[in-house]
């Protein structure tokens, strides 16, 4: 659950970000009437997402045995790599976000073209909702579909929540402690994910060679219980890890976290002038 809540939240605050800007400026700009061009793009990327992760659930349906770990090892291994990517992209491009898009906009309403809006949104949609679906596949195995539907859902509209405060001017967000939070939350997600897909691929066979495993404490916390399920979903727990996977998973944190705190937890803010943005966005 908390895996699914995590990224939703993350993902869907990009999204109710994008629309609430998008919106907010169609509205106070008197142009309100492109809001059905937003609002179709929004919709078409929502179902191109659906079908993505149908797509994902009906092949990975259709395999069993080595095949279907194989298959869970490697979308773990590539939802890592796009989590990453994300986390240091969004890092670097939160800031100017908000004069980006308002640009587009003046744009595509310039050019009379509904289209382009259409697009515009399509685009930003589609890209944070099918990140959103590779990522849940890759960590919904192993947990109870029920708990992980409800986190997803309750990060959704966590989500919606924030995007319509900033829609209406009741809030702002502010981005440089939400994306330094979450992405440190998702970091240590992806660390999880890594070690678990290390553990997939070991199963099917496709990675053997994993070296020994230097402990076993399955009596003392079993990946039967609860609990154990819990931190494998959500921190790839094993009770009795490969060597490859302790070195993944703690090399990975390391690297991404020296690499994605450098600058931002460690390096005093200047002071932002009178007059200039700032790091919190409103629509």
């Amino acid at each position: 659950m908390l895996f699914a809540l995590l990224v939703t939240l993350r993902e869907g605050v990009e999204i109710a970000l994008i629309m609430a800007i998008v919106l907010g400026y169609l509205r106070r700009t008197d142009r309100a009437r492109y809001a059905r061009a937003v609002w179709a793009g929004a919709a078409v990327a929502a179902a191109l997402c659906l079908a993505g992760g149908a797509v994902l659930e009906l092949t990975a349906a259709s395999l069993s045995g080595r095949a279907l770990e194989a298959f869970e090892g490697g979308a773990m291994l590539f939802a890592v790599a796009v989590l990453t990517w994300m986390i240091f992209w969004m890092k670097r491009e939160a800031a100017g976000i908000g004069t980006r898009l308002r640009a587009q906009i003046d744009t595509a309403v310039q050019a009379g073209s509904p289209l382009a809006l259409v697009m515009l949104t399509f685009s930003a949609v589609a890209r944070e909702g099918l990140e959103t679906v590779l990522f849940l596949f890759a960590g919904a195995r192993n947990t109870s579909a029920t708990e992980y539907l409800a986190g997803g859902l309750l990060g959704f509209a966590m989500a919606a929540a924030a995007g319509y405060g900033v829609y209406r001017g009741a809030s702002r967000l502010p981005l440089r402690g939400f994306f330094v939070v979450s992405g440190v939350a998702l970091v240590v997600l992806a660390g999880g994910l890594l070690s678990n897909a290390l553990g997939e691929l070991r199963e099917a066979q496709v990675l053997l060679h994993q070296g020994p495993r230097p402990w076993d404490i399955d009596a003392f916390l079993s990946m039967n219980t609860d609990l154990g399920r819990f931190l494998h979903a959500v921190v790839g727990y094993h009770s009795a890890p490969t060597l490859a996977q302790i070195v993944a998973y703690w090399g990975y944190l390391a690297a991404a976290l020296t690499f994605f705190l450098a600058g931002t937890a460690f390096r005093r803010r200047p002071a932002t002038p009178a007059g200039s943005p700032s790091r919190e966005v409103r629509a």
